[in-house]
């Protein structure tokens, strides 16, 4: 695969760069191992929070100029990426001031003597990242893999070549030995033959759920522990007592953010049949307020895809869910002209049959589904192969928590979009993947908890 940076709002290439070679890849797993190998990981964690420290500051020197690589790369909306490097560094500082403690050894009462779990890096990490959070993505990774001390071979997305190459660069800057965090050009081969490798020890892997499927058996064949966060169908449910102008607000925030190309960003509304005349309407006019275009331009709603070819693939979507039965209630078409602009759109009466039922669109496209009561709410949430996270609007808390906990997903918000923050669990269940990024479960999923019990001394006869 090409690794090629093309500003989506004029869909001009402004960068290439050529797959690295195998020696250079071998070269780079080598290099690696020997960090796993060296003080750097074996020796005490202070050095490697250090580095974190400075990272998050290095992000907040360099906080424009990143947000600026990553609206030409990738069209996000400048203010968008503005948050997102804010964010960079607030993960990166998070696990600077906290991995110490979640890493602290931790006693086990038992009758066996003097037991406890000390936590230890298991060597070299290959990560697979996305495009829409060219850096957000990475931190994820990054942060705890240097606490830990597990070496990490990134293959970024094929579009944001240069958000990975600033990233790498600042870890550097921030004194981290070569070779703790590599950026390597690769293609599906390339990354298939490093699954193999002894050296490398787990994967991590947030994409498609194709990607996932792929990486999955790979690890698994070869008896290393993946972290997979796969595509995700969100429900946004609104409940016959909810804030209706809150929850509208909300709603075209968490479909329209990034240009809708988000995992947990809201996708299938589920609306109360009390209120749903009233909520789509207000949904729709906010819909047909936001302003389309240059990402660049602090006061547009929405920018590009990706991608023409995102444009073009959603657009397909859209239509074959047409020609399904679904309804257009607004928008349904790319923008005319330069970039790859999609119009915000919302799709009514998608019924069970209709292949857009199941599907993820990865764009500004919501679904309205009516619902009865709050059992058929959950039953229409679940019927989804996708467990990330979801939404639940409601001035009934109690109402809303017990809804939560019968929804199949990883994540549930009530009365907010889904989020998410340094110190909160990410992930999901079913084809939205498995394992937890973040907090202290995240920085536990690719690390030795090993056992260490010392047996009572034994008296002498």
């Amino acid at each position: 695969m090409a690794y090629k940076s093309t500003n989506p709002a004029t869909g001009e290439t402004v960068a290439e760069f050529p797959n690295h070679s195998d020696e250079e890849i071998e070269n780079a797993l080598a290099q690696a191992d020997a960090v796993y190998r060296s003080d750097w990981s074996r020796g005490p964690i202070e050095r490697r929070l250090a580095v974190l420290s400075r990272l998050a500051d290095l992000v907040d020197r360099r906080a424009e100029e990143l947000a600026r690589v990553a609206v030409r790369e990738m069209g996000k909306r400048i203010s968008e990426a503005r948050w997102e490097v804010e964010e960079t560094a607030r993960i990166a500082r998070h696990f600077a001031d906290n991995a110490a403690r979640m890493l602290a050894p931790e006693k086990i009462e038992t009758d066996q003597g003097d037991a406890w779990i000390e936590f230890h890096p298991i060597g070299v990490v290959v990560a697979i990242e996305p495009w829409n959070f060219p850096y957000y993505q990475l931190v994820r990774v990054a942060a705890p893999a240097i606490a830990t001390g597990n070496p990490v071979l990134v293959k970024p997305a094929g579009i944001v070549p240069q958000c990975a190459r600033l990233f790498e660069e600042l870890i550097l800057e921030a004194r981290a030995p070569k070779g703790v965090w590599t950026t390597v050009f690769a293609g599906k081969d390339q990354v298939a033959k490093l699954l193999q490798d002894d050296r490398v020890q787990g994967v991590t892997l947030t994409g498609s759920e194709q990607a996932g499927s792929i990486v999955a058996a790979e690890a698994g064949r070869n008896l290393k522990k993946s972290v997979l966060e796969l595509g995700g169908s969100d429900i946004f449910a609104v409940l016959d007592d909810a804030d209706l102008d809150y929850a509208a607000e909300a709603g075209a925030a968490g479909r329209l953010t990034v240009a809708g190309q988000v995992c947990t960003a809201a996708k299938r509304f589920l609306v109360h049949e009390r209120v749903a005349d009233s909520f789509i309407e207000k949904l729709a006019q906010r819909f047909k307020a936001m302003r389309v275009g240059d990402p660049m331009d602090e006061s547009v709603g929405l920018g590009p895809l990706s991608s023409m070819a995102a444009r073009d693939s959603l657009a397909e979507q859209v239509r074959n869910a047409v020609a399904a039965g679904a309804r257009v209630l607004h928008g349904g078409n790319p923008v005319q002209g330069d970039g790859a602009y999609f119009e915000p759109t919302i799709l009514t009466d998608v019924r069970r049959d209709n292949p857009a039922y199941f599907e993820e669109f990865f764009g500004p496209v919501a679904q309205v589904h009516i619902v009865p009561d709050d059992d058929a709410l959950v039953e229409l949430a679940n019927d989804s192969p996708y467990g990330l996270g979801g939404s639940i609007f409601s001035a009934d808390i109690a109402r809303a928590k017990a809804l939560a906990s019968r929804i199949e997903a990883g994540m549930v918000w009530i009365n907010a979009m889904t989020g998410g923050g340094p110190e909160l669990p990410f992930g999901g269940v079913k084809r939205s993947g498995y394992g937890r990024e973040l907090a202290e479960s995240g920085i536990k999923e690719l690390i030795n908890q090993k056992l260490v019990v010392v047996a009572p001394t034994r008296q002498a006869a």
